[in-house]
This record gives C-alpha cells, sequence and structure tokens, in this order.
C-alpha cells in the first residue's frame, strides 16, 4: 500500500533537531522555507532544522535565477538554519551541503570513487552533475544573517539530457531503488553531521574534506566571471572558501569568490 505523503513524512526518521514539512508539489522550497524562516505574529519563525520537503517543485531554481527542472522522483528540500555569523561565514554552509551530498551518494552508489566536488558548490559523479545548492539569507540588525535557507536538489531517478556540464541521476549511476523520502533520511544525516561539525570546529575540518574531493585541484581550469573569463591553475581553497587562481598569463594569484568553473573551455558554438 502506498502511503500518503503525510504519513510518509511522519515516519522519517531524521536527526535529533531536525522535523519536516512536506508538501505535494510548491513553487520552490526555498520559497516555503523562507517564508516559514522569517517572523510571524507573535512568533519569532520556523526553527532551525525545519526542513521544506516537496514532491515536485513548479518553479525550481539555481544559482544565477537559472532554472532546476524539478520532475515527480527526484529529491527536493530546504533547511531552515540559523548560524548567526555574518554573510560571509555563514556562506561556507555551500561547502557543508556539498560534503552532505557527496557522503549520501557514496552511501549508495556502487562505486563512489568517481564522486568530485566541483567549485563552489556542485557535485558530480563521474564527470556529471548529480545536485543543486541554494543558499539564500536575510541579514539580522546586528550583521549576522538572521536565517539561511539551505535549498537541495539532488538528481535520484531524473536528470535533464541537456546541462552545461552534463548531469546524471544516482539510479543512472547504480543506486538501488529507493524513494525521495529515503533519500531526505540519508542526506539529514550527513549534512546534520557536517553542520554540527562546521559549528563546532570552524571551516578547517570542511575545507579539507572538501579538497580530498575537489574536482581539477593542480589542474588548468576556466573561470566564466560576470564580465570576463580567467585561465589558470586550480592552486587552492582559500580559508575562507575562495577559489585560488594561478593565472596562465603569469600574473599574480587570483582570489575567485564567485564564478562558473570549466575544466575545458566551453564550445562557442
Amino acid at each position: 500500500m502506498t502511503l500518503s505523503l503525510e504519513a510518509e513524512a511522519a515516519r522519517l526518521r531524521l536527526p535529533p533537531g531536525f522535523q519536516v514539512k512536506a508538501f505535494a508539489s510548491v513553487v520552490s522550497t526555498n520559497d516555503e522555507a523562507k517564508a516559514l524562516a522569517r517572523p510571524g505574529p507573535g512568533g519569532a519563525g520556523a526553527p532551525e532544522g525545519t526542513i521544506v520537503w516537496a514532491r515536485r517543485q513548479e518553479g525550481g531554481r539555481g544559482r544565477r535565477g537559472r532554472v532546476w527542472a524539478s520532475p515527480e522522483g527526484n529529491l527536493y528540500s530546504t533547511t531552515i538554519l540559523r548560524p548567526g555569523l555574518p554573510p560571509a561565514e555563514a556562506a561556507q554552509i555551500s561547502f557543508v551541503a556539498a560534503l552532505a551530498i557527496a557522503e549520501t551518494a557514496e552511501s549508495v552508489l556502487p562505486d563512489p570513487s568517481g564522486i568530485r566536488c566541483k567549485w563552489p558548490n556542485d557535485v558530480l559523479v563521474h564527470d556529471r552533475k548529480l545536485s543543486g545548492i541554494l543558499l539564500e539569507s536575510e541579514p539580522a540588525a546586528d550583521g549576522t544573517v538572521a536565517w539561511v535557507v539551505l535549498g537541495v536538489g539532488i538528481n535520484l531517478r531524473h536528470f535533464p539530457a541537456t546541462a552545461d556540464y552534463g548531469a546524471t541521476s544516482l539510479i543512472a549511476e547504480g543506486a538501488p531503488a529507493m524513494g525521495p523520502g529515503a533519500l531526505l533520511e540519508l542526506y539529514a544525516c550527513h549534512l546534520a553531521d557536517w553542520y554540527g561539525r562546521w559549528r563546532a570546529h570552524g571551516f578547517g575540518p570542511v575545507r579539507d574534506a572538501w579538497l580530498a574531493r575537489a574536482k581539477g585541484l593542480g589542474g588548468p581550469i576556466l573561470v566564466r566571471l560576470a564580465d570576463r573569463s580567467i585561465s589558470g591553475i586550480f592552486a587552492d581553497l582559500d580559508s575562507d572558501g575562495v577559489l585560488l587562481l594561478d593565472p596562465t598569463d603569469g600574473g599574480p594569484r587570483q582570489r575567485i569568490a564567485a564564478g562558473d568553473v570549466f575544466f575545458a573551455a566551453p564550445s562557442q558554438t
């Protein structure tokens, strides 16, 4: 017998401090989470650890407003977090999420050797994109973030046929048959673990674990910025998560805070 969405959500085994609000369909799990996170009449907003989970999104989006296709069968979730840190430090949550996704994939795939983290916040399996991460936040009066909503989409059954970097799904890579709810349980456990480590020990352990899985470290890359592109060697990840690039033209090392990374020059046709 197929469980109703409400019954399935109630049976999910989530880490302590996490709870789920499930929807059959939403425009965007991030939008729902932002509405819950904001203070309401007589309340301070939903607590940290609240997860918005939807079977499908009608207007899912990724970084820079890109459309995120959201057919039923994949995992679409947004977690409300309240780290109480300045925005630049709160942005490190994208690396926390990437590690949680990578470990989730490692736990279900028969060959975890092909899992890599791609700067700034992609997780790849055999060089194909498995997931998307979208952080949004709102400032508090003291200069910290009032809250962060961590939107994550993981391709479980479906993936777009056309994508900038190629895409894949867990099932396509050999994962056993499972539903999005079971995948959410795994992801939430890994997220709770890495978020707890980050809060307790800072970015250092997160940076080390991310670099151990980094795609292209020490090799040539092209970074597409808003106004130009720079080619060079992916030298390192700085202590704040910024990409360090040694330009091909021999110029000084560059700190890249935002951009799209390619491992070969994208086609101009």
